[in-house]
């Protein structure tokens, strides 16, 4: 009877460790499986930390054209916007200045310097000068309003008779010529200051009609030549007949 005890109580011992040897072992297999799920990444998702961050920082510093990282693209990119704006300002700056050049008062006007300036006595009208002036350079010049004149040691201009203003501007092409006639004397009576004057000084007017511009011309006058405080020049034309109708 007690043989028989010993034999079932040996036989459970046997059942119970085999189970607890069995648990034992499915433990070990779970846990080998586990570990190997934790460690594969899940479909799609980046191999390491910060993989997409890397991937936009790239592409931004090739669309900037500067190398480097994401940040440093950004910051390329705002210096190229800063210097397309600079560009811009120069070129408007640029038409600025070509505009003011076009604009100047001198623009084209015969000087002394591109023409040749000769006096003369006409026999009619009586009292009265023919001013010549003759292009001797390679471009046309503009013959803007009328000759400046002096007398000796005037010490204001000579006056201009406004009714011989020309319809336009006289254009003096190359080998070309422009006319003004100088009136000596007006109508006689009172005392008009007559002299007899030995040089004249031809300034030349802007386009812009204020004072006058370049070389002036300085011319010695036909001997015995006389005028009074009434003398007058006519605006330039473009014949010597016209000049003398004045």
């Amino acid at each position: 009877m007690r043989t028989i005890r010993s034999r079932t109580a040996a036989a459970a011992t046997a059942v119970v460790l085999a189970g607890l040897s069995l648990t034992a072992c499915e433990s070990d297999s779970d846990a080998a499986s586990g570990g190997q799920s934790a460690a594969r990444p899940e479909s799609g998702a980046p191999s390491r930390p910060g993989g997409d961050t890397g991937g936009t920082g790239k592409a931004d510093g090739q669309g900037s054209g500067s190398s480097g990282s994401g940040a440093d693209s950004g910051s390329g990119s705002g210096q190229g916007a800063s210097s397309g704006q600079g560009k811009g300002g120069g070129k408007t700056g640029g038409g600025a200045g070509a505009n003011q050049g076009a604009g100047s008062g001198s623009s084209g006007a015969c000087t002394g310097a591109t023409v040749k300036t000769v006096v003369s006595n006409v026999k009619r009208p009586i009292n009265h000068l023919l001013l010549t002036i003759t292009n001797t350079g390679s471009r046309a010049c503009y013959a803007y309003s009328a000759p400046l004149l002096g007398f000796d040691d005037d010490q204001s201009v000579t006056r201009i008779m406004e009714d011989s203003k020309p319809q336009s501007v006289v254009t003096v092409a190359p080998g070309r010529s422009a006319y003004a006639a100088i009136q000596l004397s007006g109508e006689p009576g009172g005392d008009t200051h007559g002299r007899t004057a030995q040089r004249l000084t031809v300034h030349f007017a802007p386009r812009n009609g204020s004072g006058s511009v370049g070389t002036p011309a300085k011319l010695t006058l036909p001997a015995d030549t006389h005028k009074d405080d009434n003398a007058a020049v006519t605006y330039w034309q473009n014949s010597a007949s016209d000049a003398l109708t004045y």
